[in-house]
């Protein structure tokens, strides 16, 4: 699933390639990927709307527009925001769920091979109250080791599970977490409450660090995920154990495993490093 880097990478690549662009036309060939939006009043208020501007809000790209209204997509594992002014190939159009035509000619497909993704259309109280909801954002200046601190006190929860808890901290997926807490030298599986300030701070500057450098890559692809040209994400080769099971640890050449005690989802660690 597209976590904080992704979403950040097709945005940032939106913004640049469609601001300012106008929306002719709206087809929506799988109605299913919607949510709170028929495909008729979708395509009737975004008619003739301008872009204004393509941001990311945890793991959502969000495409603000003149009319104030704002499409809201959550790409989850195979969705994929797409610009087309012409290589994109036959399959890409396939699995095209929903296509905004441009006025200068080109196109932004909603490519969902799956159809698990979503896309919203939200005015400004609803999408307010939306991200009302959802954590702070871990790369914002604001978010020190402090404000951490303040979010992991007296939770039960493993560490692992409380920062990938969208309405603590927003953004961040199975793959950072488990590079953040390597780099850190947390052991995933602790109750948030037990940790130090001194690991706290630790696990602050692991979460900037591995966030931004994966943007600076462009995000990572095992498979599915791609930028907003159709390109992948370069950080995979990067990754010191996240898909890493059975390989050894690139700090210490102990033997990394996994296990999936942790809210049925996978986690790759180092028991020497992390304990």
């Amino acid at each position: 699933m597209p976590e904080l880097p992704e979403t950040e990478t097709i945005a940032r690549d939106l913004d640049r390639a469609v601001r300012g662009a106008v929306i002719d036309e709206v087809t929506v060939a799988r109605p299913d990927v919607l949510r709170g939006v028929s495909a008729r009043t979708l395509a009737t208020r975004l008619h003739g709307a301008t872009i204004e501007r393509c941001w990311r809000r945890a793991k959502l790209v969000v495409v603000e527009l003149s009319t104030a209204d704002r499409i809201v997509v959550q790409p989850r594992f195979t969705g994929a925001l797409l610009v087309d002014d012409g290589p994109l190939g036959d399959e890409t159009r396939d699995y095209t769920a929903i296509e905004l035509s441009l006025r200068d000619g080109r196109a932004l497909r909603y490519r969902d091979v799956r159809r698990l993704g979503t896309v919203s259309l939200m005015n400004p109280a609803r999408f307010a109250a939306y991200s009302g909801g959802l954590g702070p954002e871990p790369l914002d200046p604001g978010f020190t080791a402090t404000h951490l601190s303040g979010l992991l006190r007296g939770s039960r929860q493993a560490v692992k599970k409380a920062i990938m808890d969208q309405r603590r901290l927003a953004g961040i997926g199975n793959i950072y977490a488990n590079e953040a807490l390597w780099r850190a030298r947390v052991d995933p599986s602790r109750e948030a409450r037990s940790l130090r300030e001194p690991e706290i701070a630790a696990l602050h500057t692991a979460i900037v660090e591995v966030l931004t450098e994966a943007i600076a890559a462009r995000g990572t692809t095992f498979r599915d995920f791609r930028d907003a040209y159709g390109g992948r994400g370069g950080f995979a080769g990067s990754l010191s154990v996240y898909g890493r099971s059975g390989e050894t640890c690139p700090r210490c050449d102990s033997r990394l495993v996994t296990t999936h005690a942790i809210d049925g989802r996978a986690t790759v660690l180092c028991i020497r490093c992390q304990s």
